[in-house]
């Protein structure tokens, strides 16, 4: 089997039990899963949900906590819980985890985004098993991923990874709900996502995650617009994983023909915030749009907002929203070379795109993920 780069998502209720404590025959069965992986030569990175579920009953809750001080507060107790099974279990085979917890500012803040990748790979390189999870503790409602299974979408197309698997306690993508339906109809392979698909899809599924399938499509498009293959599902046994990148796994695969896309225009599509906006008229849409060419000053008719050099802004055409780049002129310096022909210019400046088209994204990346 060809080497690849996996990301896999572990969720609450695959790693739990009903009272939301850490079930020792379910992590066990993971961890075996991915010793196995890693032994064949892949590359594993490990996004694990169960830092609450693991917390919550050790500060006397009932039940999973509902307001954010709560969950703030199980996660702090639960963190050091989790990482510390994970450690004890993965020792047995030899491998050392590596604990990182992230924000949606370490998505948005450009020199947080690339660290974040730098750090990723130079401990994939050396071996090393990270784990990831959502910085709970000291997330705030407006910053957060919303649940794992985005957070792991957004890391799989942060590292590149070939394929991400999602491990849920439901075998698959189905037409219904099998818990209510007998007859629901499980998709074995699925090519793209569709808005009906996500109009039928339910809520969270168990009383210890926050991810149901709703949450899970969308995040599965994320990775799919970023070029990383999908599976949603289940299995048992050390060989579990192996048989998913085989083919051969208990769920649904998404996804064919996929073009990875750069981390630099990953950035700017999913996670940049745009400083301003440069309108264009119907030759320069053409032309960035079908040509795949550079912005340039002639096509421009109108610049709104402040912004630097090297920030982001929204382009827009006539009939609305086209996409995203990095500007190679700040508003000031953009002001008087609106509409202006290439020769006029040339000879004043270094060059004269003001987006070059490494530094555009059209709006067909999902930019909108959080909204």
């Amino acid at each position: 089997m060809e080497k690849k780069r996996v990301v896999i998502k572990i969720g609450s209720s695959s790693l739990t039990n009903a009272k939301g404590e850490i079930d020792h025959h379910k992590f066990s069965d993971h961890i075996r899963a991915i010793a196995a992986l890693k032994r064949i030569g892949h590359e594993v990175i490990l996004v694990s949900s169960g830092a609450v579920a693991a917390g919550f009953k050790r500060l006397g809750y009932p039940s999973r906590p509902v307001t954010l001080k709560g969950k703030q507060a199980a996660a702090a107790v639960g963190q050091s819980i989790l990482i510390q099974q994970y450690m004890d279990e993965l020792a047995q085979f030899g491998l050392t985890p590596a604990q990182i917890l992230l924000t949606r500012q370490d998505f948005s803040k450009k020199d947080r985004y690339h660290n974040a990748y730098s750090t990723l790979t130079e401990l994939l390189a050396r071996g090393i098993l990270p784990i990831i999870n959502e910085n709970d503790t000291v997330s705030v409602a407006e910053l957060t991923f919303g649940d794992n299974d985005m957070l792991s979408a957004l890391v799989s197309g942060l590292v590149h990874a070939d394929e991400l698997i999602i491990l849920t306690d439901i075998n698959g993508l189905y037409n219904a709900n099998p818990k209510l339906e007998p007859n629901a109809k499980r998709f074995d392979f699925i090519r793209e996502i569709t808005d009906d698909m996500l109009a039928a899809a339910g809520a969270a599924g168990s009383k210890v995650g926050t991810g149901g399938m709703k949450s899970k499509l969308i995040a599965a498009n994320t990775a799919l617009s970023l070029g990383v293959h999908v599976f949603i599902g289940t299995g048992q046994g050390a060989n579990k994983l192996i048989d998913i990148m085989e083919g051969h796994g208990d769920g649904t695969y998404l996804g064919e023909d996929l073009s990875t896309i750069n981390s630099r225009k990953q950035w700017i599509a999913l996670y940049s915030e745009s400083r301003g906006k440069i309108y264009v008229d119907e030759g320069a849409e053409q032309a960035i749009m079908e040509k795949g060419s550079s912005l340039l000053p002639a096509g421009i008719y109108k610049v709104s907002g402040i912004f630097k050099k090297g920030e982001v802004v929204e382009v827009c055409g006539l009939k609305g929203l086209l996409g995203k780049g990095e500007v190679s002129y700040s508003s000031e310096e953009l002001q008087p070379l609106i509409g202006k022909r290439s020769d006029e210019i040339e000879q004043q400046l270094s060059h004269v795109e003001v987006i070059h088209r490494d530094k555009w994204v059209p709006s067909l990346i999902r930019s909108d993920i959080y909204e």
